[in-house]
């Protein structure tokens, strides 16, 4: 039997400075919520009070210890209503320490906190990074997690709680600069196979505008329930045996992951000038990286390794005269998704010289997929190939269930420095997992290559919103407004050029693109293809911008720098938490 719970995701726009004012209207939105069946309701971050405070003078007469009066009153109602509710205030400790905290209320008062461990650009002026870190509180109605903001970004945050148990992240906000419901919000919930109840506030303070967009998102990151603009409460019932499967699209994310080829998530690379890192002892410095062309190309590859060859040269081809220096096809692009165990080829081999020509010919950097046989092994392969012939070869890590069948999983991960930049593999299943491309940029990859054959829904579209948003963030309908793919670049500053295979008739959408290390730059430096034979080709920069400091996001990796590696070490326990 589901175990069903109606939760509801308020919204709601403080003024600065007025406690008692916010406070008061934020039990009444509660109170709405409560009466209308909600048994979880979560409220914005830093609710209580506003949030573009300059300094801890400033937001000192606002702050207060947890539990507290302010804690008080939201368990009152609590009580009254037998509903757990979360509420967004800046906290004070015994120390006099400050901190951007979230707390978790129930019937019979407070069950615990979160303290933002990622401070966003002007909350170090008055507040503490969080030390409270990854916690899973178990309610009678579930078990639910906190997160505030920007923790969100960063993908060890989310997952480590999933890993924990948690059945719902509450995630509370002052999202701004780009369109919502974030597709951050949607990925951490599609990734992770649990609830995410987002609460943003919204409205225009100190020039800052929030963009509202609260909302329940699903395991498989449909949206539930959402509010566009204005103060407002909105309700979904949610079925925690859903999450529970912790199932996407049918396959057993936790079960498949694979911690033992995780260590370097609690290595933090970025810690120094990676100019001065990379290359450290003359061993593996980074290429100088260029402004240049990146394509990724689509098909529907077939049984025939000499058709399929055929269709690489021509869009290999056809992205040669579109400018590019690299292009990446799908996963099992050269031998086919049939019967792989029947058309898997030695690497090199016969196959793989005529890539080595094709890409002499073009001077073209080629990525494919194919199947790969080594002795009696075989392997989902990626091969990168130099015009000068030399062949870089990946073995897919995290293999589905049905590649099991046929397939070893490979046991390393891959990189390859080029004039474009270090350049970092990963095969379609691979990068559901967010632990992969993590891996890959904290070894200093500019590019991420995935040539994929996915299926399961990856990128949802947005109508377009009434909420107002600051130039050039847009506003009307896009078809593409979510792009797991997408979200897989921002959050390592990263180009990934995802190549996916294109066969409606078989389930497979295509889809394919470049996306940028940026996803809050608008107009975004992406390239998209729809479900159409053909290629996406953008334009990326991998160089530093002439100066002895990285100033290229890229290259700079914030979204990476800014971990917290220390908290990481469940990542890579094979049974952390429940699994």
């Amino acid at each position: 039997m589901s175990q069903l719970l109606k939760v509801a995701t308020v919204q709601f726009e403080p003024i600065m400075a007025e406690k008692e004012r916010n406070v008061a209207r934020l039990l009444e939105l509660c109170e709405e919520a409560a009466v209308g069946g909600a048994k979880l309701i979560v409220t914005p971050e830093m609710g209580t009070t506003g949030y573009c405070w300059y300094d801890r003078a400033e937001v000192a007469p606002f702050v207060e210890p947890i539990p507290g009066a302010t804690t008080a009153r939201f368990a009152e109602l609590a009580r009254k209503h037998d509903c757990y509710i979360v509420v967004g205030l800046p906290e004070v400790d015994e120390d006099g320490i400050y901190y951007n905290s979230a707390v978790l209320i129930g019937p019979e008062g407070l069950i615990g906190r979160h303290r933002k461990t990622h401070p966003y650009i002007s909350e170090p002026k008055w507040s503490a990074a969080g030390d409270l870190h990854n916690q899973v509180f178990d309610t009678p109605i579930g078990r639910i997690a906190l997160l505030i903001c920007m923790d969100i970004h960063f993908v060890e945050t989310a997952r480590l709680m999933a890993l924990g148990g948690a059945d719902i992240i509450c995630h509370i906000s002052n999202w701004l600069a780009e369109r919502t419901p974030a597709p951050y919000w949607i990925s951490r919930a599609f990734e992770n196979s649990c609830y995410v109840i987002e609460s943003n506030r919204w409205g225009l303070e100190r020039t800052v505008q929030f963009s509202g967009g609260s909302c329940v998102i699903a395991p498989d990151g449909s949206i539930a329930a959402v509010i566009d603009g204005g103060d407002g409460v909105a309700f979904a019932e949610i079925d925690l045996d859903t999450a529970r499967a912790r199932q996407i699209g049918g396959e057993a994310v936790f079960r498949q992951r694979r911690p033992e080829l995780y260590p370097e998530l609690l290595t933090g690379t970025f810690s120094w000038n990676p100019y001065d890192f990379f290359g450290l002892y003359g061993h593996e410095a980074w290429p100088k990286g260029k402004r240049s062309k990146l394509s990724a190309a689509q098909f529907a590859p077939v049984a025939d390794l000499s058709a399929n060859l055929d269709r690489i040269d021509a869009l290999a081809r056809e992205a040669k005269a579109a400018g590019a220096e690299m292009v990446v096809f799908p996963e099992l692009s050269l031998t086919g998704l049939d019967d792989p165990a029947r058309t898997a080829v030695a690497v090199p081999g016969p196959a793989t010289d005529r890539l080595a020509a094709l890409a002499s010919d073009l001077s073209l950097y080629l990525v494919c997929g194919l199947a790969e046989r080594d002795g009696d092994i075989l392997y989902n392969s990626a091969v990168l190939i130099a015009p000068e012939g030399t062949i870089t070869t990946y073995r897919k890590a995290h293999l589905t269930e049905d590649e099991r069948g046929w397939a070893q999983p490979g046991d390393s991960f891959v990189v390859s420095d080029t004039p474009l930049g270090r350049v970092g593999l990963l095969i379609g299943h691979d990068a559901m997992f967010p632990e992969a491309g993590r891996v890959l940029a904290l070894r200093g990859c500019d590019i991420i290559a995935c040539p994929a054959a996915i299926e399961t829904r990856f990128s949802t579209p947005h109508a377009g919103t009434s909420v107002k948003q600051p130039a050039p963030i847009p506003t009307g309908a896009d078809p593409h407004h979510w792009h797991h793919f997408r979200v897989r670049a921002g959050e390592n500053n990263v180009f990934f050029a995802f190549a996916n295979v294109a066969d409606i008739a078989r389930g497979y959408p295509g889809l394919s693109g470049v996306f940028g290390p940026d996803t809050f730059e608008f107009p975004r430096r992406e390239a998209l293809i729809g479900s159409e034979e053909g290629i996406a080709t953008a334009m990326i920069d991998t160089s530093n911008l002439d100066s002895v400091y990285p100033t290229n996001v890229v290259r700079r990796k914030d979204l990476v720098a800014m971990r917290m590696p220390h908290s990481y070490r469940p990542l890579v326990q094979a049974m952390a938490g429940n699994y």
